[in-house]
């Protein structure tokens, strides 16, 4: 495996791209999420792309226009599909072997490639979608839920309710809340995003972090049956706990391996 960066074209700016190359006629296409550079939080996609492309995959990660090394304007990811696209076929040229590409997004970044369309790619791994359409409204009942059996589970938690330490008029709302269903908006983000991956042909598989509030939330506006949601309980947004990467790892090779 070997690792080194290049430039591509998006729209008449420039883009910076790292590619860890291998054999495989199989690519992975990360596309970060929120404004995170292609490294990832922690250097997290980087570790993650050199896992993968030892496996015998190649893998190329990008910063988006206006994020990072690139050039342009930072759009956010409703305004991502064209990078995307730009990524794929530089992923693609770079890579003559590869046949078929995959890509991983976590976030935002699973919103955008859902808004694309799945954007061109033979196969999807969407983790933590982002549903969340104001940061000030209130939490959909599925992250209510979560915190409170949670908070069953903590002793100190317990001591503080029977000592009188906790408002029992904001528990008893938090509770209507949580037994609430999550009211569905007909033109929000879920649903264009439901909208938008509902044609894609490709296969596809949902990953949600059980102690993420995005990944709750997307769960609040899914149907829970659905076979291809996986949640791994422990993990955090970034999957960033060991056996959380382990997991998030052997998720992306079974998909990439089929």
């Amino acid at each position: 495996m070997t690792r080194r960066h290049l430039t591509f074209a998006c729209e008449g700016n420039a883009l910076v791209a790292t590619l860890d190359s291998a054999p495989g006629r199989t690519g992975l296409l990360l596309v970060s999420g929120g404004n995170e550079v292609r490294a990832g939080a922690w250097n997290g996609q980087a570790m993650f792309a050199a896992r993968i492309a030892a496996q015998g995959f190649p893998v190329l990660r990008f910063d988006r226009r206006g994020v990072g090394d690139s050039e342009g304007a930072n759009g956010g990811f409703r305004s991502s599909a064209a990078d995307i696209a730009a990524a794929l076929a530089t992923l693609r040229k770079e890579c003559p072997q590869v046949d078929r590409v995959v890509a991983f997004g976590n976030c935002d970044a699973a919103s955008a490639l859902m808004l694309a369309r799945g954007a061109g790619l033979d196969a999807l791994v969407l983790s933590n979608p982002w549903t969340i359409e104001d940061e000030a409204e209130a939490a959909p009942a599925e992250v209510v839920r979560d915190h409170y059996r949670r908070r069953l589970a903590d002793p100190a938690a317990i001591r503080r309710l029977l000592t009188g330490q906790v408002s029992l008029a904001k528990l008893a709302r938090s509770l209507v809340s949580a037994i609430r269903p999550t009211p569905a908006s007909p033109d929000g983000l879920a649903a264009q995003i439901a909208s938008g991956i509902s044609g894609f042909a490709g296969e596809v598989r949902f990953l949600v972090a059980g102690r993420d509030r995005t990944g709750l939330a997307f769960l609040s506006h899914s149907d829970k049956a659905d076979p291809r949601i996986r949640i791994c309980a422990e993990a955090t947004h970034s999957f960033v706990e060991p056996e959380a990467q382990e997991w998030l790892t052997k998720q992306v090779l079974e998909l990439l391996r089929t």
